[in-house]
């Protein structure tokens, strides 16, 4: 039984999950087993997994099934994980070398600790990488489940380890969510257990012209899901409902500005602003989209 079996949900990936699959075999942590979900995929997915199917034989788990969605997949690779922990590795997505390493090492130097994230460097269609997130600002490891609530702690998912026994007790991903599953799994994870950080870059996040995150409507309707599902959670009460509307809201504008929407993203600043106005960057936020909609731009 490995260490680490690797959670690699695939649908119509076949043109990156090679890739993927290398950065995995070229991990310096070799105690792991890939368990990679074809989530009905339509491209030739088969084709592209067949010779590492040959070339990695009991160290990679092939399971298909028909499209059920992203945290369908997800679940239906724990429910077949044998090992002590599990990491994330969508198929579009690439580690560097030392992600186990690192993550591995951190979760077993601190038993309290749940769940695992680290930093990540973003990468385009092409893999030519960009910027690199530079990892929280403040509340970045320890008790920080309302922290996680209210958005104001990013955990990426390329740099996700988790101990097998936290799904056990809090359950799997939440497959009536469409997105933000992850972030609900996370909060469950982290009202129970300590997060702990790794300080390194650790994976290549690709970003997709075609990814969930760039549907904004579908995200905010995601997004209040999440945030009513755990109102009234230890941490997560009035005022960390607020906060979290309000940065759903700010995200959500934001998201429609690069669309070319100013006259929506300026309605969605100012519910942001209306529904928590201390915080200031909602109000830098709405002046920022007020000047635009006049064809100004701010200083």
């Amino acid at each position: 039984m490995a260490t680490v079996d690797i959670i690699i949900p695939a649908y119509n990936a076949a043109r990156y999950l090679p890739t993927a699959i290398e950065s995995v075999a070229t991990q310096t942590f070799d105690d792991w087993r890939i368990v990679l979900v074809n989530d009905g995929s339509t491209d030739n997915t088969d084709e592209v997994v067949s010779p590492f199917l040959e070339r990695l034989g009991p160290r990679i788990l092939y399971i298909k099934q028909h499209n059920h969605g992203l945290p369908a997949a997800r679940n239906a690779a724990i429910k077949a994980s044998t090992a002590e922990f599990l990491a994330l590795l969508d198929a579009d997505d690439v580690w560097l070398p030392n992600r186990l390493s690192e993550s591995v090492a951190i979760l077993k130097d601190r038993p309290r600790a749940g769940l695992s994230y680290g930093l990540i460097t973003y990468i385009d269609h092409k893999g030519v990488t960009g910027a690199t997130f530079e990892g929280n600002k403040s509340n970045a490891e320890g008790n920080i489940a309302p922290y996680i609530y209210m958005r104001k702690v990013e955990l990426p998912c390329p740099t996700m380890t988790f101990r097998r026994k936290c799904v056990d007790e809090v359950g799997l991903f939440d497959e009536t969510m469409r997105a933000t599953e992850d972030r609900d799994l996370w909060l469950r994870i982290a009202l129970r257990y300590e997060v702990a950080f790794v300080p390194k870059v650790i994976a290549y996040y690709r970003v997709s012209p075609n990814s969930m995150s760039t549907d904004p409507q579908r995200m905010l309707k995601a997004q209040m899901q999440f945030i009513h599902k755990h109102y009234g959670a230890p941490g997560c009460g009035l005022r960390a409902r607020q906060v979290a509307l309000a940065r759903a809201y700010k995200q959500h504008a934001e998201a429609l500005q690069r669309q070319g929407k100013p006259r929506k993203a300026l309605l969605s600043s100012l519910r942001a602003l209306a529904t928590y106005p201390f915080d200031m960057d909602n109000p830098r936020t709405a002046a920022s989209l007020l000047l635009h909609s006049f064809g100004l731009r701010s200083s």
